[in-house]
């Protein structure tokens, strides 16, 4: 999807498979999707038609091309051709108009009462019959061009509709989930199928009541019916209960239902799959699963080719040679396909390696994530080969000779596995395996003759890299591992015995196999019984001899602590302001977890806020806004000013009232 027009036509050239990609018919395509397709009675023309604008286009088969396009006014719900080429077709528009075309073009536009759904066309008599949005089926006679009496059904809407080819029955699907059956002869309804009740079984889960949403005879007595909560009924006409209930599973409306009489199938699809089924017992031949949603599907007559018209601009073809040959103009599918199946296929993958973040990490190429030399896809990113191997060459140089000299142990590995062997234990995990070998032996001496020998553990493929790789190593020495079994200490002391006459034995290659003498069955019961009584003590000891090792790191950790040198820290304060001590910041982050309740109360203490009623009922809040230091400084100046302005005024008056009384006495 990523790869540009440029790359993929580079591509043609060097992947096998792009080369191999055949377009059939050319331009086999809408401007935005395609809605119905349909294939004319001499096979020669696929007409569909799509959107946007409103469109119908015919490929003609013997030139592999476009033969014409039509546009039309509105959008196309279904259309019929009634010639054996293109001559005569038949439109059922979204608007209430049905539309008539000839070989030139448009030929006739007329109107019906109700939005239609549906239509099917009458041979012997000339007759279309239309189902709506309501109760009755109307007709349209072509011979006489004037519309006849309508068929009352007992339904509130018709959705679908189709006339047997052998004995022109005809059969409407309405939306309570039945199926009325009229003559067209009498004009009278000679039977009615209650399909909702039939298609809900003891598996099936719906969300309401299910409606006709399509339906095609076979033969002259089988009918398939599909419902609007996604499962297919196939019926014989002589009974009223369905042969077959089939389910898609996915509870989407059945769009489309197809009869492949060579293999015996059922091909129905709705929106997301297309499932092939036998009719006669129901299992599944296969399934196709579309990119996009399906709108309707045609089945090429007497092949096994198949179209699809989707929610997108392209119209898939698929060829199935198990059900029947190529058609005649492109019988050189046939060849094509068995050269495919010799040749083995490769893929555009094959240039991309997908790799994790964790790879990218030991790689050194994290920081190229979100660039475009990465594809995201799912877990992870495909990146070019070149790229990686560079990368994995700069990153361990030596990664080919490690290789090579595991490839060289294992071939030796296996020339040894050809000698006599001995009782040899594991690389990695020694005393597990000693471990296992020994109850396998007190096992097989317990056990009785009739039962069946278990499966090793050792000897399972399963549980072989345990032994092999050095990364599952048991850590004896861990906090887990000493508590979880208090024992093992004594018990792994015999077994150390044991490995070593063994590693005495291999280092030797003694042919005969000497087992270790052991001590009597008393003197372990006894063994085991005062191990069950020192339980407690040991799992005590192993706690203390932690704590312990827990003491000396502490006590390292404190001389790296002392030998450490600190840096004194230093902070700047911004002009105009006093420090006064960290313990305000501390209050502040107190004050600050407190709630709202319990700081408005404290604000009242320090008379910062008061809280009164007021006659409506209501409160109301005052808030005093706190003086910072410097503005508190600034009113102590201001204050200690006027005060010394006070003082010099009252000296300088009492200076003049002195001046005054001298003069008079003079």
């Amino acid at each position: 999807q990523w790869l540009s027009d440029r790359k993929k036509r580079a591509l043609q050239k060097k992947d096998v498979d792009i080369r191999r990609r055949i377009e059939l018919i050319q331009d086999f395509e809408m401007p935005t999707i395609s809605t119905k397709i349909k294939v004319s009675r001499d096979g020669q023309y696929i007409m569909a038609v799509g959107t946007y604008k409103p469109r119908i286009r015919c490929f003609d088969t013997y030139q592999l091309s476009q033969k014409f396009e039509r546009c039309l006014d509105s959008e196309v719900v279904t259309f019929e051709i009634l010639s054996d080429d293109y001559s005569k077709i038949v439109f059922l528009q979204c608007d209430r108009f049905v539309e008539f075309h000839s070989q030139h073009g448009h030929y006739y536009r007329t109107r019906i009462p109700k939005f239609g759904r549906d239509f099917s066309y009458h041979s012997p008599s000339c007759d279309l019959y239309f189902v709506a949005a309501s109760s009755e089926v109307y007709r349209l006679n072509l011979e006489q061009g004037r519309f006849l009496n309508s068929l009352q059904t007992d339904a509130s809407e018709n959705n679908v509709c189709d006339i047997n080819p052998t004995h022109f029955l005809f059969a409407t699907g309405t939306a309570e989930g039945k199926v009325e059956c009229w003559d067209p002869r009498t004009r009278n309804r000679v039977g009615l199928l209650d399909c909702a009740l039939s298609s809900v079984t003891a598996d099936t889960e719906i969300d309401g009541l299910p409606s006709i949403s399509a339906l095609k005879f076979n033969g002259a007595l089988n009918m398939a019916v599909g419902t609007s909560t996604g499962q297919v009924l196939l019926y014989d006409l002589r009974s009223s209960n369905p042969l077959i209930v089939k389910d898609h599973q996915y509870g989407l409306p059945i769009k489309s239902i197809q009869f492949q009489h060579q293999l015996d199938l059922i091909i129905s699809a709705d929106s997301r799959i297309i499932k092939m089924w036998n009719k006669d017992t129901g299992k599944i031949f296969t399934s196709m699963e579309p990119e996009y949603d399906i709108n309707d599907v045609c089945l090429y007559p007497n092949s096994g080719m198949l179209m699809t018209a989707n929610e997108a601009p392209k119209m898939n073809i698929y060829y199935i040679p198990v059900l029947g040959p190529a058609p005649k103009w492109c019988s050189f599918l046939d060849n094509l396909t068995e050269e495919l199946e010799e040749n083995p296929e490769s893929t555009v993958y094959d240039d991309y390696k997908f790799v994790t973040r964790k790879d990218l990490e030991n790689l050194g190429l994290a920081h190229l994530i979100g660039s475009s030399l990465l594809r995201a896809y799912m877990h992870g990113f495909f990146m070019d080969i070149r790229l990686y191997h560079k990368a994995k060459m700069m990153a361990n140089p030596f990664a080919y000779e490690e290789y090579r000299r595991e490839k060289i142990r294992q071939k030796i590995e296996e020339t040894r596995a050809q000698r006599v062997q001995l009782k040899k234990l594991p690389k990695v995990n020694k005393e597990l395996a000693l471990k296992l070998i020994e109850e396998e032996e007190e096992q097989q001496a317990t056990r009785k003759r009739k039962q069946k020998n278990l499966p090793s553990l050792l000897k399972d493929d399963r549980f072989k890299v345990m032994f092999e790789n050095p990364d599952f190593q048991v850590d004896e020495q861990s906090e887990e591992f000493r508590l979880l079994n208090p024992l093992v200490s004594k018990i792994s002391e015999k077994r150390k015995k044991k490995l070593k006459i063994l590693e005495e034995k291999e280092a030797q290659e003694q042919e005969e196999e000497e087992e270790p003498e052991g001590k009597p069955s008393d003197a372990e019961s006894s063994e085991s019984s005062d191990d069950e009584k020192g339980w407690v003590e040991e799992v005590r000891k192993q706690r203390k001899l932690l704590r312990q090792e827990e003491k000396v790191k502490r006590q390292e950790r404190f001389k790296e602590d002392q030998q450490t040198l600190l840096k004194p820290q230093f902070f700047e304060i911004k002009e105009g302001e006093e420090f006064r001590s960290f313990k305000d910041s501390a209050k502040k982050q107190k004050l600050m977890k407190k709630t709202l309740g319990d700081r408005l109360k404290l604000e009242e203490k320090l008379g910062t806020l008061s809280v009164s009623d007021t006659t409506v009922g209501s409160k109301q809040a005052t808030f005093k806004l706190k003086k910072s230091e410097q503005q508190k400084k600034q009113q102590e100046a201001e204050k200690q000013h006027r005060q010394e302005r006070k003082t010099l005024r009252r000296s300088a008056g009492h200076l003049k009232s002195k001046r005054g009384r001298g003069q008079r006495f003079h």
